[in-house]
């Protein structure tokens, strides 16, 4: 399992509307093969900057799967014009995790 990370950078004032978009983009990606969970979180700090958190079962099924799939195109459309300048992307491997008892 690998974890998708990037910070999204809102167009001030758009925050709305990308959230009403990210809304109807959901169902793209976890209809994806090898999507498990998506977060995505707004900063208290920086409310223009979101941060989105997927899990994926590879690192293939989402830079192959996802990015090569015609749904790709219309998770794009919906929510590329939204970001300035265009998120950085990164992927992570889990080395630890720690729970609350």
């Amino acid at each position: 399992m690998i974890t998708e990370h990037a910070l999204l950078p809102v167009r001030a004032g758009q925050e709305h509307e990308f959230e009403a978009a990210f809304d109807r983009a959901r169902p793209i990606i976890s209809a994806m093969p090898g999507f498990r969970t998506l977060t995505l979180s707004r900063s208290m700090e920086t409310p223009s900057t979101y941060l989105l958190l997927v899990e994926w079962d590879s690192l293939e099924d989402h830079t192959v799967g996802f990015r090569g799939s015609p749904e790709y195109q219309d998770w794009r459309a919906l929510l590329h014009h939204f970001y300035d300048p265009f998120p950085v992307v990164e992927h992570y491997t889990r080395v630890t995790a720690v729970t609350s008892v």
